[in-house]
């Protein structure tokens, strides 16, 4: 339970909740559970309360284009202002597709996670309607997707965000309402990747979860701001991380750092390495923050929105013969000044295009009668793209463990390859590896290891091949290591002397 010191009367509804909370029939609506305990009863209470709330919450930050909130799901009492706070983000005038509210299971344990789909849910102030084309979609298409009922019949954290929809928007929608009941990182990845084509300024998330869970007052503020400060870095790891250092470090009575961390986590999952993506902080309190808490055993409330700027697509970048002819001739040239008189060649950017002054990551590829002799590149895009491939050039005749340095009358005999790189995205899935277009990049700990999207093409390898050989023999983590490594893809732009010749 979330509540801590509270009135007799709500003490009473509480008991009243665990001893006499009925069954939910399928193809029936879901009844208030939680109704006249964590929030008024009648519609012109709740109403009043709900006025009150928005009242003391923080105002609108007017962030456009709010995609996701993170609210708290306690008694109103206890964290309603906090929660107000979170749906004040919203525009009140918006017309969304869908909501997805999703919270993690308090009471019942089971992998995966249950979309109610039998009917609408009941509030004090009306019926929330459930899209329930949209929810039988997606039970029907992923296998940890069910419908069960009892993982939302008992469960409060979805069912008191709802009269905060009906109280902000002016609008009708739709929910999609999803318990989780899993405690697995891998299946909120996969639960991520179902639901991640719904995130769109079309549809809203609203993610429920308190924060601390009973430390005293002192400490909870201190945990609080370190688990939020996670999750608005964008990173799931980092969450992960925080979570484990501060339950490991022997607060007095703290149970969790974050009791729907599930829910938080599948949504960074859907968020993370997007750079049009924003985590903006907008109220902090703890129970102990109210009249009904008390400062030696408190629950911390956290109010987050996420944005999603959708900007406009760059131009995409392109490379032309001319550009493509002239990086061949800055590769070569460069081979001939370093091996013969081990000077690095001297360019004039002022013969060159834009497009080449452009900052891009870049490989050189040495070739010798079809066979490889050198091969070396770099992924930041700190300097110009002539610039890389100028020392490339020089890393991949003369670095290159693999091989001895290229010797100068062997030059002739070589053909050179280019391969212009695009940022990286990490993925959470090898389904979105497409061979022979993205190359991959395996980083595990202090060890990481790439091939280029041709190496797929020229081996003919499998997609397990691919990703087995790059984690065994580039990366040195095993054929396997790949499996709990980090995953990223990049396309190339790929070009050689031999393409280029008479052109």
């Amino acid at each position: 339970m979330d509540h801590l010191k509270i009135s007799p009367l709500l003490l009473l509804g509480i008991l009243f909740f665990f001893s006499n909370c009925q069954s939910q029939n399928k193809n029936t609506d879901r009844q208030p559970a939680v109704a006249g305990q964590f929030y008024p009863a009648s519609r012109e209470e709740l109403n009043s309360a709900l006025k009150q709330l928005f009242s003391k919450a923080v105002p609108s930050k007017e962030i456009k284009d709010v995609i996701a909130v993170i609210s708290p799901h306690a008694g109103y009492v206890f964290s309603g202002e906090v929660a107000a706070s979170s749906f004040n983000q919203i525009d009140s005038e918006k017309e969304y597709e869908n909501i997805f509210v999703i919270g993690s299971s308090h009471h019942i344990a089971f992998e995966g996670a249950s979309i109610y789909s039998h009917g609408n849910f009941i509030t004090p102030i009306g019926t929330v309607k459930v899209n329930t084309e949209l929810t039988a979609q997606l039970i029907n298409k992923y296998s940890f997707f069910t419908d069960r009922t009892d993982a939302h019949e008992n469960e409060h954290c979805l069912e008191v965000q709802l009269p905060f929809l009906q109280y902000r928007l002016k609008k009708t929608f739709k929910i999609v309402p999803i318990i989780l009941g899993t405690q697995s990182t891998s299946i909120c990845q996969r639960i991520a990747e179902a639901l991640r084509p719904y995130l769109n300024t079309k549809n809203l998330f609203v993610i429920s979860t308190d924060f601390s869970h009973y430390p005293v007052y002192k400490d909870a503020k201190n945990i609080d701001k370190a688990t939020a400060d996670a999750i608005l870095t964008n990173v799931p790891n980092n969450l992960i991380q925080s979570m484990e250092k501060y339950e490991s470090k022997g607060f007095s009575n703290l149970a969790t750092c974050l009791c729907g961390w599930t829910s938080v986590l599948t949504l960074m999952y859907m968020t993370e390495n997007n750079p049009n993506i924003t985590f903006t902080h907008i109220q902090y309190k703890n129970s102990g923050d109210t009249e009904y808490g008390e400062k030696n055993r408190v629950v911390g409330y956290n109010a987050i929105a996420i944005a999603l700027e959708e900007k406009k697509a760059r131009t995409e970048f392109k490379l032309n013969d001319k550009d493509k002819k002239d990086l061949l001739l800055i590769a070569r040239n460069t081979v001939i000044e370093y091996v013969k008189n081990h000077k690095t060649l001297e360019i004039d950017e002022k013969n060159l295009s834009s497009t080449m002054k452009t900052h891009c990551g870049s490989f050189v590829t040495l070739k010798k009668h079809g066979n490889l002799r050198g091969c070396i590149g770099r992924f930041d895009a700190s300097e110009p793209l002539y610039k890389v491939v100028r020392d490339m050039a020089i890393a991949s005749s003369t670095q290159d463990y693999r091989f001895p340095p290229v010797v100068y009358n062997e030059i002739p005999e070589l053909e050179i390859e280019i391969s212009v790189l695009t940022p990286m995205r990490r993925i959470n899935s090898i389904d979105e590896i497409q061979l022979g277009k993205h190359g991959i990049y395996i980083k595990k700990g202090n060890n990481s290891g790439t091939f280029l999207p041709q190496v797929a093409t020229e081996t003919g390898w499998t997609k397990e091949e691919f990703l087995g050989h790059c984690a065994q023999d580039k990366a040195g983590i095993g054929w396997d290591g790949w499996k709990d490594a980090e995953l990223y893809v990049y396309e190339a732009i790929v070009f050689g002397e031999k393409e280029l010749e008479g052109k």
